[in-house]
């Protein structure tokens, strides 16, 4: 049998549950996962092997309309990801009006590669809902599959797997079989803190928020890691640390617990805040960052 091989690209609207469903199959959690809008930042691979397959999926920032700089970046990713694709997963849920974003809904229709609808989240609802949305989408993109999912409860993964190595064009492997992912540690690493002030912090403070990982030493026990975290004002940084310092402590007893899980081995873990007022429209932080070619 020929061996497949391709690059299948997640794209969609915040909060749909795309990061959730490319953990669950690639069987890593490579993307951070909050219930916040933008918390994917940046383009994720991660790469699922088989005996005759390789599956590169590729997961994306939330469709939004930019405001600033780093926002036009992060849609950049998304429009690279539907030029570069052998294969579109788009995924929707149960929640969200699926005309949300009549633009992207009008390129699916038109893509030569083959397009694959997820409709996740069925778990909180309904038999006749779900339907109904399949009934539309199916009308919306005739081209496309249409599957049912839950990403939160594994629900139809095989089928999405199945369906996206049917469509796999022959080719030879693009990576090596024993690997997950094209991202290093340190992105890991920064990409866990971020989680954390996230999850930690209400309002604007994570979306001004930037993680850079200033130092990265593997000893035979334990990884130092030294990060500092950017914010736009002082008040912020205020915010972030906190009262004696309580605030950062927990973000960062937090991150390296999860870089430990992570990781695999011991983790020595300093934070640093420091204030950029201009890094998201910066070009030259944001290409630092790696928001920028």
């Amino acid at each position: 049998m020929a061996h497949k091989s391709g690059f299948v690209n997640i794209i969609g609207n915040p909060n749909v549950g795309k990061s959730t469903l490319m953990n669950a199959m690639v069987g890593e959690k490579l993307c951070i996962v909050t219930a916040k809008a933008q918390t994917t930042r940046h383009r994720i691979m991660g790469i699922v092997n088989g005996e005759d397959f390789q599956i590169v999926y590729s997961d994306t920032p939330g469709i939004l309309k930019p405001v600033y700089r780093l926002q036009q970046n992060m849609m950049n990713f998304v429009d690279s990801a539907i030029g570069d694709a052998d294969i579109i997963l788009y995924v929707t849920d149960t929640v969200e009006k699926p005309d949300k974003n009549t633009e992207y809904v009008e390129k699916l229709s038109k893509l030569a590669c083959p397009v694959i609808i997820v409709i996740n989240k069925i778990d909180i609802s309904t038999q006749e809902k779900v339907r109904e949305l399949m009934a539309w989408w199916q009308e919306k993109v005739p081209a496309a599959l249409v599957l049912p999912a839950s990403a939160q409860e594994n629900f139809n993964l095989d089928a999405i797997l199945n369906a996206v190595v049917e469509r796999l064009p022959e080719s030879p492997a693009w990576y090596d079989k024993d690997t997950f992912t094209d991202r290093n540690l340190r992105f890991f690493a920064s990409e866990i803190i971020r989680e954390k002030i996230l999850l930690n912090y209400k309002d604007e403070i994570p979306y001004s928020c930037q993680v850079e990982i200033e130092s990265f030493k593997e000893g035979e026990e334990r990884y130092d890691i030294s990060a500092i975290i950017y914010v736009m004002r002082d008040s912020q940084k205020g915010i972030l640390i906190g009262k004696k310092g309580a605030a950062l402590k927990k973000t960062g007893t937090a991150a390296r617990i999860d870089m430990e899980d992570f990781f695999q081995k011991k983790v020595f873990l300093q934070l640093l805040v420091k204030v950029d007022p201009d890094w998201r429209e910066n070009r030259r932080e944001l290409r630092k960052f790696g928001y920028e070619d």
